[in-house]
């Protein structure tokens, strides 16, 4: 059986998963503050049909014979790139400028990462954000609140309608990691640490790497839908030579077994 049949079909499968990753991208090309993804690929292991170096005709090999057996997606890594910054004029639309991600509790405990910054307030007046998750560490908005500033480095203030000095909520932080791409993708803008990200550095923005506020603003994504198409007819075109490849071995196969 020709192997170029099996080597082929691995290759259309490799670019399947790409185009599963362009399209993700794609899709979420209006998500605030998220990564797009690429998919990247390794060759499979190789038939030593001759190892170089190896003796023939009484002589040192220079090459060998060695076939390749395919490819396969290796890993699916996120550009965390910035997104362009969207001014809203809502007081809770919050954007961070360079490194980090706002830090919120999850529904079971632990703690999830995002740099969606379009905070809510929930019925106890926490910030949360639009899947209601409270920040951490929680900050509450007084029912009384006139206007609220978030300031550069995540300080918090609020003027009452019974007070002309503003009085302080509290501090947002940041988390960084020392390998985002590490991060496990939960869906919802949300990302957990694991093992390969990391422990989470958290701190006040504007220290230590971390980027700062931007309050009335949001992060976009920072996917470009043109070099996306463009990625997705450099997918199409590899999908059709794989699959070229397998037609031209059907071909030679059905003349193999048609010889008399």
């Amino acid at each position: 059986m020709f192997r170029s049949l099996y080597v082929a079909s691995t290759g259309m499968i490799a670019q399947e998963t790409r185009l599963d990753a362009i399209a993700n991208n794609l899709a979420n090309a209006n998500t605030s503050g998220f990564k797009r993804q690429d998919a990247e690929f390794e060759d499979l292991m190789y038939q030593q049909q001759r190892t170089p170096g190896r003796l023939a005709d009484g002589g040192m090999g220079p090459t060998g014979v060695q076939i390749g057996l395919g490819s396969r997606v290796v890993a699916t890594p996120r550009y965390f790139t910035q997104g362009n910054l969207e001014q809203t004029g809502n007081a809770f639309d919050v954007a961070i400028e360079g490194n980090g991600f706002f830090v919120v509790n999850q529904p079971d405990g632990t703690l999830g990462y995002t740099r969606a910054g379009q905070f809510k307030m929930d019925s106890q007046g926490r910030l949360t954000t639009t899947s209601g998750m409270p920040l951490e560490p929680p900050i509450s908005i007084p029912s009384d609140a006139l206007e609220i500033t978030i300031g550069n480095d995540g300080k918090m203030s609020v003027t009452h309608s019974t007070q002309a000095e503003p009085t302080d909520l509290g501090q947002i932080q940041l988390a960084t990691f020392t390998n985002p791409n590490g991060l496990r993708a939960l869906g919802h803008n949300l990302y957990s640490a694991t093992a390969s990200s990391g422990e989470a550095n958290t701190g006040t923005p504007k220290t230590d790497g971390r980027g700062g506020l931007m309050q009335h603003a949001i992060e976009g994504s920072n996917v470009e839908v043109v070099t996306e198409m463009i990625d997705m007819i450099r997918v199409q075109r590899a999908y059709e030579i794989n699959s070229k490849i397998i037609t031209t071995a059907d071909e030679m196969l059905r003349k193999a077994t048609s010889l008399r």
